[in-house]
């Protein structure tokens, strides 16, 4: 299937998973190597809250290029069967588009810019955080 096609859902899925990943190998790159502080710090970037909020930041800075927001758009605009308990549904779609922006530029083979908004991320919640 072409990733013009995939919908927002499919998109944010993978989007999930590789934004997890990258999290988890920065924090581990960073030495720290206790499992239960490890999860913590990880929710500080991954949960819906965080991405929201990142998103956000990566709008107002004007870092996403056109085509980067019609992907949020899109993302944002879907429909979901369920919302998470911790969450609302503003906070979940707007953290289901920054997944569905982050699988498009993986599935689009993106990897220079994809790294760009991953970098662009991490920066900005490490200084929201710390």
């Amino acid at each position: 299937m072409e990733v013009n096609q995939m919908n927002s859902t499919m998109l944010a899925f993978v989007g999930d998973s590789y934004y997890d990943l990258k999290v988890r190998e920065m924090l581990c790159r960073r030495g720290i190597n206790k499992p239960n502080r490890l999860h913590q710090l990880a929710v500080k970037y991954v949960s819906a809250h965080a991405q929201a909020t990142t998103l956000a930041y990566l709008i107002e800075q004007n870092l996403l290029t056109e085509k980067e927001l019609e992907v949020v758009k899109k993302g944002r605009n879907t429909k979901s069967r369920s919302v998470p308990k911790n969450t609302d549904v503003l906070t979940y779609t707007h953290s289901t588009a920054f997944e569905a922006l982050i699988g498009y530029l993986y599935l689009t083979e993106q990897a220079q810019r994809l790294d760009e908004i991953v970098s662009y991320s991490i920066e900005f919640k490490d200084g929201v955080t710390n």
